[in-house]
């Protein structure tokens, strides 16, 4: 059982009024809050330790690299990578897949070659691929879904190919908090050496994630959506993959020297993080792993499922309002239409209440054009949340309702 007053004391973002009500925030799928653990870290390193890494012989530069390289640590141990020459640091998830695009489908894909996406993914899964194959020639080919928000697996079977060069699939739908089937996914893809990249930027803050046990070939996220800082993520890539990867940008601290006649690049995973990184936001993503381990993944999960299964029964049972999103396995998102009431408008009505919640397309158009509406409301949860912010959920659609009877 999680001590949930504890907890929301670590937030310090929660405990304000917003319009003269208290902050209830339902918007973590957008981006998560900090807790003062995390903030306290980041902090800690500006104030004792500033000072670049991997570069210097005096003592802040090296304290700072040892912050840094544990951070990686953690990041190993979170997903259960077998090295950490396997964990690269990113700005985010976004990053992670233009980088695997670039410099490891790119060299090898061909004009008629084909790329395969599902039909829910963020826009960050798809437009580096299209990109990709503007760039190349090659098809970009879509897993289609059903009403309920699931991928239709008897099409994915008939879409993989000798022709399929990469397979690029959310672990969870960020639009309708669907969980995707991945590890049976990887198992098919890789029954025909079709290698797999999982986008896990909302799966890792709401589940535990073994990427060996996945057996994926890479799995990408974001420390903004699981608690850590903006502009921080990682990418994990099999070792032998990302040995024989070039690097994606050149700089400082992806070399080992350099003349105007060579250069040779540093091991990994070094090679794929040119220049200065984010030092600050690495220490904060490896606070953010520590806080979660010590609260218990599962038990985090636990209670997130029974906030969404809570919320999901009471929007259900209200007239004049749709479920976007129905699948039988989901995470943490519930996504809605008021009958009569553009999204945008019920967004502006939560907020005058004080509870935030996310309108519009969520960065996934193909989703909103597939069911034929403009944008949701989506309310997203996190393990801070309280059933009694479930009920300000449901009060708020209550508002909007009477508000436009």
């Amino acid at each position: 059982m999680l001590d949930l007053q504890a907890i929301r004391q670590d937030f310090p973002i929660l405990h304000q009024e917003v319009n003269g009500q208290p902050l209830v925030y339902l918007d973590n799928a957008a981006s998560s809050q900090k807790p003062v653990q995390v903030i306290d870290a980041i902090a800690d390193y500006y104030r004792k330790d500033n000072a670049n890494v991997h570069r210097g012989v005096h003592r802040l530069s090296q304290r700072a690299t040892d912050a840094y390289e544990a951070s990686r640590e953690k990041v190993r141990n979170f997903v259960n990578a077998q090295s950490d020459k396997e964990v690269v640091f990113v700005r985010g998830a976004t990053e992670a897949i233009n980088l695997v695009a670039q410099s490891f489908v790119r060299p090898n894909l061909n004009a008629g070659d084909e790329i395969l996406i599902s039909h829910m993914e963020h826009h960050a899964n798809i437009v580096p691929w299209q990109m990709l194959c503007e760039q190349t020639g090659a098809k970009l080919n879509v897993i289609p879904m059903n009403l309920e928000g699931e991928l239709d697996l008897s099409t994915f079977d008939e879409l993989l190919t000798d022709k399929t060069k990469v397979l690029a699939v959310g672990h969870v739908s960020n639009a309708l908090g669907t969980v995707n089937p991945i590890k049976d996914m990887i198992s098919k893809a890789h029954s025909k050496d079709i290698p797999v990249l999982i986008d896990g930027a909302q799966a890792v803050p709401h589940m535990e994630v073994d990427v060996q046990d996945l057996d994926c070939d890479f799995y990408v996220f974001s420390g903004h959506k699981m608690f850590a800082p903006t502009g921080i993520g990682a990418l994990y890539g099999k070792q032998d993959l990302l040995e024989a990867m070039p690097p994606w940008q050149g700089g400082g601290d992806m070399i080992l020297s350099v003349s105007f006649e060579h250069t040779q690049y540093n091991e990994l995973p070094y090679k794929f993080e040119a220049g200065t990184p984010h030092i600050a936001g690495a220490i904060g993503l490896g606070a953010a792993i520590d806080y979660m381990q010590d609260l218990g993944i599962t038990n985090l999960a636990n209670h997130e499922h029974d906030l969404l299964v809570a919320a999901t029964e009471k929007v259900s049972a209200m007239d004049g309002v749709r479920i976007i999103g129905t699948a039988k396995e989901k995470a943490s998102v519930l996504s809605f239409m008021i009958e009569g009431v553009h999204p945008h408008d019920v967004g502006t009505i939560f907020d005058q209440q004080g509870v935030a919640i996310r309108t519009g397309h969520h960065c996934a158009q193909p989703v909103m054009q597939f069911f034929g509406i403009p944008a949701t409301a989506r309310a997203s949860f996190a393990f801070y949340n309280t059933m009694e912010e479930v009920d300000a959920l449901v009060l708020g659609i209550k508002k909007v309702q009477e508000l436009f009877a």
